[in-house]
């Protein structure tokens, strides 16, 4: 019954996270069809970021004090049909406010995917789960761009990209229905009364507001007073720290703090934070390198990409099973092949003829993409190994908005090196974003090696 379970969880999972690649490649196909400009397409692209990393927190920690199957569910439903508006959308306002909607509806059934998986599998059989929970997460990443061209590509370049939405419906629906009769329902006297800290939620979602908006809004907004919402969202996010501390003298408080004293948790989240800053990005560049670079059809460019998702999901779920073998050297492992699959990559774009670089890039790509599935799984793994289970919601809510955090910032920055670049060619665009790409990944590099020290160290100590 628990690996049924874990399959819609991962089948909800993989929905919501296509949704966040899919988009890259229908940029073209949605400007033709509903004549989006530049800021309303920045918003279809990151807004959905935005609202998922904002209700990430307090949805995982509802889960946790009332139960996942019922949370699960009514995410389910909301992110199907929003997915629906989505694909009817007339206008540019609509698109853009159904994707926000589509985002909350991610936000709030994503944390309790891996609190299932605490929740029904005891630590010591968490690899596995674990270990299919990262595929998931890196074949939708990864995949987007190659369903999304193969949609727009049979549906046609001006209508095609409702499909890339309205796939999403029967799927969401069956799902829901297997969900409300295959995920065990808590009992009753299991459910916690405790509050929900209304206040934390509200000063953590102002806090992700302020932080990722100059984010989201990077291309449009181009005063450098943009970034004091970075500062006031940092402030806000300490006044939050603060509230937490205080609310945890007389109840649970949103977040448990204590959890980063947990080297393994802080250090695990530090990861998630600057790796996906490094390799979200990657997808939205190599498309526009690609399709409008060089010419290539959507269904091209998602085929370029693939080796990439055949080597994330295959990799995942090898690392999940020999993570406790290997621990966070393994993650280390996996960021150094990450690295040298984006530096081959610009080695081959220097010496390929655009016409046959998509042939060339594929084996760069599998080998990052084989990289970026040791890291996704093992990370998620050792960062949430000590969490305790009725925690488990909130917590991977704080490493999952660390994702969102990350891959806008990284979307922001690296597409600003990138388009700061494009003047000068194509090839030294790309080359410029990718070597941003890979100082992200160092930074992800050191903290996990910092990691493998302290764990060293403490077994040096006993």
């Amino acid at each position: 019954m628990r690996d049924r379970a874990l399959a819609v969880g991962l089948v909800a999972a993989f929905m919501t996270l296509l949704d966040v690649s899919i988009v890259n490649v229908a940029i073209p196909s949605i400007q033709a069809g509903l004549d989006v400009g530049d800021s309303g397409l920045q918003w279809v692209l990151s807004g959905y970021a935005l609202t998922f990393g904002l209700l990430l927190v307090p949805a995982g920690r509802f889960g946790d004090a009332r139960g996942i199957r019922g949370v699960f569910v009514a995410g389910l439903l909301a992110f199907t049909l929003t997915s629906a508006l989505a694909g009817a959308a007339r206008d540019e306002v609509w698109l853009v406010v159904a994707r926000l909607l589509q985002g909350a509806a991610a936000g709030v059934l994503n944390p309790q995917v891996t609190g299932l998986i605490q929740r029904l599998y005891r630590p010591a059989e968490r690899a596995r789960p674990f270990g299919l929970l990262g595929a998931t997460v890196g074949l939708a990443t990864a995949i987007g761009p190659l369903l999304g061209g193969l949609l727009i590509h049979v549906a046609g370049p001006t209508e095609g990209w409702r499909w890339i939405f309205y796939i999403n419906v029967p799927v969401g629906v069956a799902a829901a229905v297997l969900g409300w009769r295959i995920i065990p329902r808590r009992p009753a006297e299991q459910r916690r009364r405790e509050s929900l800290d209304p206040l934390g939620v509200v000063l953590l979602g102002l806090a992700v507001v302020q932080i990722l908006l100059p984010l989201v809004e990077g291309r449009q907004w181009q005063t450098p007073a943009k970034w004091l919402l970075v500062v006031t969202g940092l402030a806000t996010l300490g006044a939050f720290a603060g509230w937490e501390r205080h609310f945890a003298r007389r109840a649970v408080p949103l977040i448990q703090l204590s959890l980063f004293r947990v080297r393994s948790y802080r250090l695990g989240t530090t990861v998630v934070l600057v790796y996906f800053a490094g390799f979200t990005a990657n997808f939205f560049i190599f498309t526009l390198y690609l399709q409008q670079g060089h010419g290539y059809s959507a269904l091209a460019a998602g085929l370029t990409l693939t080796p990439f998702a055949v080597g994330s999901g295959v990799a995942a779920f090898v690392g999940g099973r020999i993570v406790n073998r290997f621990g966070r050297a393994l993650v280390a492992f996996g960021l150094v092949a990450v690295m040298a699959g984006f530096a081959a990559s610009i080695a081959v774009i220097h010496v390929v003829p655009p016409t046959a670089v998509h042939l060339y890039l594929a084996l760069p790509l599998l080998v990052a993409g084989i990289g970026s599935g040791l890291v996704i799984t093992p990370n998620q793994t050792l960062t949430l190994a000590e969490v305790p289970v009725e925690r488990s919601g909130s917590a991977s809510g704080v490493v999952q908005t660390a994702q969102r955090i990350g891959a806008a910032f990284g979307i922001a920055a690296i597409g600003s090196v990138f388009f700061a670049r494009i003047d000068a060619g194509w090839n030294a665009a790309l080359t410029a974003a990718l070597l941003a790409a890979i100082g992200f990944l160092l930074l992800a590099l050191v903290a996990a090696l910092a990691d493998i020290r302290g764990a060293r160290r403490l077994g040096c100590e006993q």
